[in-house]
């Protein structure tokens, strides 16, 4: 039986130092993600440019971003994924499943 870890809960297997740090690289995302969540949880509507929050709120905002952003990056790394390749496929499966109607004025 395998579990989250990629490993087989009936065999033990050596573990290098460097695996060990690519895992705890994907739960340090996730609590990126976490942090970066929180900012916005009791913000409720929030316009566009921030221009009701604070300059410290901002810069907050930016270190979390930041943060998710090169977990992301590192994390596409250790999977040997090319991150801008795969995002600029996703924006086109996208916009052939949500194609931008034009709308005519009538």
């Amino acid at each position: 039986m395998e579990n989250t870890y990629g490993c087989s809960s009936k065999t033990t297997k050596d573990v290098s130092l460097q695996e060990i740090r690519d895992r705890l690289a994907e739960f340090a995302e996730v609590g990126e993600v976490g942090e970066l969540s929180e900012i916005f949880q009791w913000k409720g509507e929030v316009a566009r440019g921030l221009p009701n929050w604070s300059s410290d709120d901002k810069e907050h905002l930016e270190e979390e971003l930041s943060d998710v952003l090169l977990y992301l990056v590192q994390l596409a790394d250790i999977c040997g994924l090319d991150l801008g390749k795969a995002a600029l496929t996703k924006i086109v499966k996208n916009a052939k499943k949500y194609p931008v109607m034009n709308q005519t004025s009538t």
